[in-house]
């Protein structure tokens, strides 16, 4: 235990040193430890680790966050296809949500597969016990690479109407995009001012369906293209989630929107030049580590 009389006038060197130790103590007190930041995603899992949750996983490492999990469904799934899913209870993902959020704190969402009409309400459910402002990233994954609809029919009104009013960011690619607008001509400035008039604060159409591969980033009112290289010989399996969980990784650090898009755009991109074309007989994943690269 400190004496105050020995911080004051110390008599002897040791008892000087003792002091000094004090001091610093008190001010190393009122200095706050670093939060690592918090993701959290809500989305399905994908048993062959190249999408869902384990490319959320993968991504928000890769970004210097600390990744946190509701999984809305299990997939049975490889680089093949999508043989069966299992939707998780409407409870449990609450309660997954409401797990990580009271001990852990979240300081940004991604979400991804929500499966059906249920999810998406008790989701948006859960969005609003969070505290208010958090940062929100959706990708309205609709359906698989390897063509497996994920999304039931009946679901895109409740998503129009219940999670992408609650979105900071939503990030579908361009049929995603037409569908949400519920037109399938539409593209550029025009879909990007459809979906933003759904209630999102920002949108960015991805551009790995586009003629060209330019994400279009629109927050009302500007138009922002972000350019890039195609990679017809990578693997993009997991593409859309890598994007979506990156920008959400960046929203968690502190980057504006736009900033978080470019940043996701060039991970994304480099993902997909790296992916793992070797692994499986179908759609290989994306790679967010550069494995192949490694010794």
């Amino acid at each position: 235990m400190c004496d105050v009389r020995e911080a004051v006038a110390p008599a002897h060197p040791r008892t000087a040193m003792r002091a000094q130790a004090c001091r610093t103590a008190r001010i190393l007190a009122f200095v706050p430890t670093r939060r690592v930041p918090v993701a959290l995603s809500i989305a399905g899992s994908d048993s062959g680790g190249g999408a869902g949750i384990q490319a959320d996983l993968k991504a928000f490492a890769r970004a210097g966050v600390h990744g946190t999990t509701a999984i809305t469904a299990i997939t049975v799934q490889n680089t093949v296809g999508v043989s069966a899913v299992q939707a998780v209870t409407a409870q449990i993902i609450a309660a997954q949500v409401r797990a990580v959020a009271e001990d852990l704190g979240v300081d940004a969402v991604k979400i991804g597969m929500l499966g059906d009409v249920a999810t998406i309400e008790v989701v948006a459910a859960a969005l609003d016990a969070l505290v208010a402002g958090t940062p929100i990233v959706h990708d309205p994954v609709m359906v698989a690479e390897s063509g497996a609809r994920l999304l039931a029919l009946d679901a895109v009104a409740a998503l129009r109407e219940q999670i992408l009013p609650r979105a900071t960011v939503i990030t579908p690619n361009l049929a995603e995009a037409r569908t949400l607008a519920g037109d399938e001509t539409l593209d550029g400035i025009e879909l990007a001012r459809a979906l933003h008039a759904l209630g999102p604060t920002c949108v960015v159409i991805t551009g790995g369906h586009r003629d060209t591969a330019t994400d279009l980033f629109f927050d009302g009112t500007t138009l922002t293209e972000l350019p890039g290289a195609r990679h017809p010989d990578g693997a993009a399996h997991g593409s859309g989630c890598t994007h979506s969980s990156t920008l959400a990784a960046r929203l968690a650090r502190g980057d504006e929107p736009l900033d978080a898009a470019r940043h996701a755009r060039a991970v994304a991109a480099e993902a997909v030049a790296d992916g793992l074309r070797e692994l499986g007989a179908g759609a290989g994943p994306v790679d967010v580590f550069g494995l192949s690269r490694q010794p």
